[in-house]
């Protein structure tokens, strides 16, 4: 399976969900959940492709924020 491989993508997606629900249900925050999962994952990125590659990742999130890419739930209309 390639790493773009949709399947492989949700089940990691539903794993790192059922780690949340289980960080809340232990009495962690949403907020530090959410920090310290964002920190997890952009340091191994940086680990794997380097500071530069990762800073220009970043910079494509706002807007793909504001297209709803990262919307778990259905909007609303």
């Amino acid at each position: 399976m390639s790493a773009d491989d949709p399947e492989k993508k949700g089940r990691a997606l539903q794993l790192i969900l059922d780690a949340w629900d289980t960080a809340l249900k232990e009495g962690a925050e949403p907020e530090v959940i959410a920090s310290v999962a964002i920190y997890a994952a952009l340091a191994d990125m940086v680990d794997r492709y380097g500071e530069d590659a990762v800073s220009e990742f970043c910079a494509t999130l706002p807007e793909r924020a504001k297209r709803g890419e990262f919307t778990l739930r259905a909007n609303d209309p």
